[in-house]
């Protein structure tokens, strides 16, 4: 047991929530409703977050850190975590966009297009238990390979969105990248936490939950920002309001699709440690 250090809680407080609050407040800003410029908080939690790194990087060495950044030595943990925020950041990135899509762009009831995004959500959560089986028996390259694979068609078939692209089309690239994240993320959370040794489950833990919000409201900030920017470009080039939209959200999923081409390239070289002796050596380097 140790105390936890009151001053790291009270940097994290000011260095997550600037983070966060800051890339997510890009959207905001790129349709001028913004309270304050994103780079305020932004500026204010990169600070923050520099001063809550330097802390633990000197409270673990006696083993007292809020957050032991040692995970990040096993090179399996790293890279999954590269997997990791690549995938929160487009996950979320097309989850925002593709309502937006359906309903301004193709007129689609608000209704419809939740029936039509449900499948892909419980896919999701339904493959978890059967790609960890498969996970048990084919290890982590043979699921992650072809998750990254689907993931980065998807996103390559959302760049051809437009005016009149069918609503069952926008439901296949969906489904397909829901499917695609299945196969990617149980088996980062179980290679993740395998990486590193038992003493640093629970930070490896926190440092995913850490990831995905922090992934998440950047995915949110790019895609949102791309579209309005691209967008309101092409309005004034002359193009009707809902053409423009089209547009921005092509722009903005193109982002995602060279983003998802990272996912291939890592998960073809990322493997998990051989056993406990190996996780001991990269802790100790």
């Amino acid at each position: 047991k140790i105390p936890i250090d009151v001053f790291s809680v009270i940097l994290s407080a000011f260095a997550f929530s600037g983070l966060i609050y800051g890339l997510s407040s890009f959207a905001d800003a790129a349709r001028g409703v913004a309270t304050m410029s994103p780079w305020i908080p932004l500026s204010v939690g990169v600070v923050f977050f520099a001063l809550f790194l330097n802390r633990q990087a000197r409270l673990q060495k006696s083993d007292s850190a809020l957050l032991d950044l040692r995970t990040f030595r096993s090179r399996s943990f790293t890279e999954a975590m590269g997997i990791m925020a690549i995938g929160m950041l487009i996950l979320f990135g097309a989850g925002i966009l593709i309502p937006i899509y359906m309903q301004n762009v193709l007129g689609v009831e608000p209704l419809t297009t939740g029936l039509m995004m449900l499948p892909g959500g419980l896919a999701m959560g339904l493959l978890g238990p059967y790609v960890g089986r498969l996970y048990d028996r084919l290890g982590p390259q043979k699921l992650l390979i072809p998750g990254a694979i689907a993931v980065s068609a998807a996103f390559w078939s959302m760049t051809t969105f437009g005016t009149g692209t069918s609503i069952w089309f926008v439901f296949g690239s969906y489904s397909l990248l829901s499917v695609g994240l299945a196969f990617l993320f149980t088996p980062l959370f179980a290679l993740s936490l395998s990486s590193v040794p038992p003493q640093l489950y629970s930070y490896a833990s926190a440092t995913i939950g850490t990831l995905q919000q922090l992934a998440g409201a950047a995915g949110t900030a790019v895609f949102v920002t791309v579209m309005t920017i691209i967008s309101a470009g092409l309005r004034d080039g002359g193009d009707s309001t809902v053409e423009a939209l089209a547009g921005g959200m092509r722009a903005a999923f193109l982002i995602g699709a060279i983003a998802s081409l990272g996912l291939i390239a890592i998960a073809s070289i990322l493997k998990r440690p051989a056993n406990t002796a190996e996780m001991a050596r990269e802790l100790q380097h």
